[in-house]
């Protein structure tokens, strides 16, 4: 990076932008609104008069947001190519929630001018919602559930897709930590973040393998804004589990430094379903710290960071695991079974600026250790994966309204066994991606298109009694290659509407499971075989999807096709080993089919009530006509939301809402699964954002599953025991921010 750097800074000059942010109906200057450039990692607050000035900016092509509570967020591209560039800016009154600069691939854009459909989550939503991690926040949004075992141990499903055909971003790089398997949940938190961004889809081009159903970004916290040093606290408290999690950051930033520090932990006792019985060994606990410390350097922009987690998640060995109330109800005891999960993350984000060329370069190390522990302090599972990504980009701007990126995308894994039981070999896997694509945007049309080709290669070693001599599966090296691609377009005929049309593919090449498995399968009483002679796993997906936005109303559409080719799943044989079924992995032709719709109403009249709902539906059959596994049932969420105390000045954004799912039956089934029947849930919340003196602080209390309802989700590995989901939790969260 110091050479690069070095390259690149005779060629700079120092740019500034500047203007007065107003009410595009009063003209009235606004006060602290935020003003952000998400690809500098930079920003600033308007001044009384409305005033804001961006200083030392190395000159680029630019997207500017500027965000205020109660008015619709703009984002205004610019070319700092002039000394002084004046940016006067009025934004529009609105209580319909707007969408923020999205993070898609490398790049920012605005959420219209992009053909992928993608939503956008933030933390303060997650936490008003109650959410329990990351993949139970995001389940909430139209096409998204989970795959879980507990509370503790889940991952996201997008469009009735998980594990190896969802790719997870976090820091900048591709996250892997064993997601092949049902029970190794994907064990993150929202410490630290600022939203999650859900690309619904295939996403090849821009991120590679295993980016099949969608991509789950994980968008960092912002900054501090220039000049300040800012710290915050937080809380949360669950009933249920008489669980807390909290976490502290302290953060500050200079026109060319900025750094943040932040610590978190978290700690449950075992669940209790709607007929208050207890789930034996459904707890978990979990600490987490992030560092980052970002500079710019003339036209250099890096950011460093660092992430640290350690988690324990208990699991069921038996389905008779459910003990009578003299135990204790709440233990945070982990001598029984439970996975053990330690990460640690090295990233490395730098941007090189060079007239209309953005350099994109980045670096990451990830070692991640997964231990599952019998009980006993015995270690039976004990997996290393070491992951060692690099990522470049360059991205040139044609004219104001075309540009070209072309990149380079490599990774590096080891996976190593250390503890007495093994399900996937020691492996050796590399792969690197090389791929191109244009966007042109002429008038209110905007065209995207691309291809890309991948080579992976996956090398196993002998190990334990998965593959020794005489076995079934044998040791291997094999290559597989791939040809992908994207075209797609969003049309934007007025302020209001917005159109679009996307054609992709996605692939990625069958895990160590799918290949190597040769052995009785983890908790479920299974002797799995894999497949080393397996093609890789290829689809392509047609979308077309329509928005409509008003002052008042706006509505979404979509519609997706989307056909695998080599399609991987397990099916059962006619044979046993000592008492246990053999199953393989098998591979055939599959298809997945749905939609998602939603609309947000508030209306002028009732300026404190906003209306919303949703509803998806997906379905999923080989050609042969069986249904795939895992597949979520249709769901319909409605929420009313209530803002009071719109005048005072001590008490603001002060809210009440309740809200509804409606989870229709299941009756479709794969092959080793059973039928679920319908259900209704409901939950209610309060908040509000009090000013106490000097003191600013976030507080919201509420209640999901609120009637104590006793239901099975389908995607909930837990109901082949016969065990529920969770019943009533109360949550209470508070915020307290110090500038």
């Amino acid at each position: 990076m110091l050479i690069l750097s070095i390259l690149f800074r005779p060629c700079y000059a120092q740019y500034q932008v500047e203007g007065v942010v107003t009410d595009a109906a009063t003209h009235v200057a606004l006060h602290s609104v935020s003003v952000y450039l998400p690809e500098l990692h930079t920003g600033t607050l308007t001044g009384d008069g409305g005033n804001y000035r961006l200083d030392h900016l190395p000159q680029g092509n630019f997207n500017i947001q500027f965000s205020f509570v109660g008015y619709e967020t703009k984002i205004v591209a610019v070319n700092a190519g002039s000394t002084i560039v004046q940016l006067p800016v009025a934004l529009v009154r609105t209580d319909i929630e707007t969408q923020e600069v999205v993070i898609y691939g490398t790049r920012n854009s605005n959420i219209k001018e992009t053909p992928k459909d993608i939503v956008s989550l933030s933390q303060e939503t997650m936490r008003s919602n109650g959410s329990l991690s990351l993949s139970d926040a995001v389940s909430k949004l139209p096409g998204m559930s989970q795959l879980s075992t507990g509370n503790g141990i889940s991952k996201p499903v997008i469009r009735g897709l998980y594990g190896n055909r969802i790719q997870t971003v976090l820091l900048g790089i591709r996250f892997d930590n064993q997601q092949w398997q049902d029970e190794h949940g994907l064990g993150l938190t929202d410490v630290g973040t600022d939203r999650i961004e859900v690309i619904k889809g295939p996403a090849a081009l821009e991120y590679g393998s295993e980016a099949m159903g969608g991509v789950l970004n994980i968008i960092e916290e912002k900054p501090a804004v220039v000049g300040t040093i800012q710290g915050d606290a937080s809380m949360q408290l669950f009933s249920n589990t008489l669980g807390f999690a909290t976490d502290a950051g302290v953060k500050g930033a200079t026109e060319k430094l900025n750094w943040r520090v932040r610590i978190g932990a978290e700690s449950h006792g075992d669940y209790s379903d709607g007929n208050n019985n207890r789930v034996y060994n459904s707890r978990f606990d979990g600490y987490q710290a992030k560092l980052s410390l970002g500079w710019r350097n003339g036209n250099w922009l890096s950011v460093n960071n660092y992430l640290f987690s350690l988690n324990h998640f208990g699991f069921l060995m038996e389905a008779d695991m459910k003990v009578d109330s003299s135990q204790r109800r709440f233990s945070r005891d982990f001598s029984g079974p439970h996975h053990t999960v330690l990460i640690n993350m090295f990233t490395s984000e730098n941007t090189l600026f060079k007239g209309n060329s953005k350099i994109r370069i980045n670096l990451g190390a990830h070692i991640n250790n997964r231990q599952e522990q019998e009980g006993g302090n015995k270690i039976s599972l004990n997996m290393v994966l070491n992951t060692f990504n690099a990522n470049l980009q360059w991205e040139h701007y044609v004219s104001d309204h075309a540009s070209w990126n072309a990149g380079v995308q490599s990774m590096y894994q080891v996976n190593t066994n250390l503890g007495s039981r093994q399900i996937v070999p020691d492996a050796h896997l590399w792969e690197n991606g090389l791929y191109a694509f244009w966007k042109e945007t002429l008038n209110k049309l905007v065209l995207e298109g691309g291809l890309r080709y991948d080579v992976k290669n996956i090398q196993t070693f002998e190990t334990g009694t998965i593959n020794t001599t005489g076995s079934e599966v044998q040791p291997f090296n094999k290559w597989f290659g791939t040809l992908n691609g994207a075209a797609g377009a969003s049309f934007n005929p007025s302020a209001h509407w917005n159109f679009k049309l996307n054609f992709s593919s996605g692939y990625r090449a069958p895990n160590l499971a799918e290949l190597s498995s040769n052995g009785v399968h983890e908790g479920t009483y299974r002797y799995e075989i894999g497949d080393p002679e397996m093609k890789v796993e290829q689809n392509f997906n047609v979308e077309l999807f329509a928005g409509y936005e008003s002052r008042q109303w706006s509505a979404t559409v979509a519609a997706y096709n989307n056909h695998f080719f080599n399609y991987v799943y397990l099916a059962p044989t006619d044979d046993e080993y000592f008492g246990y079924q053999i199953y393989r992995y098998l591979q055939e032709n599959a298809r997945l089919r749905g939609g998602e719709a939603s609309v947000d109403f508030h209306p002028e009249a009732v300026e404190w009530m906003d209306f919303t709902a949703s509803y998806s539906l997906v379905r999923g059959k080989t050609d042969a006509g069986e249904n795939l596994p895992f597949i979520p049932a249709d769901k319909i969420r409605g929420e009313i939301k209530f803002e009071l105390l719109k005048s005072s000045v001590k008490w603001t954004q002060t809210f009440i809402k309740t809200g509804i799912d409606y989870v229709l039956a299941q009756n479709d089934p794969g092959q080793f699964e059973t039928s679920t029947p319908s259900y209704y849930l409901f939950d209610i919340a309060v908040g509000s954002h009090l000013h106490f003196k000097k003191q600013e602080v976030d507080f919201s209390i509420g209640c999901n599953n609120l009637l104590n309802e006793t239901y099975y989700d389908h995607l909930s590995r837990f109901k082949y025991f016969g065990i529920y989901n969770m019943g009533r939790n109360i949550f209470f969260n508070l915020h307290l921010p110090f500038n």
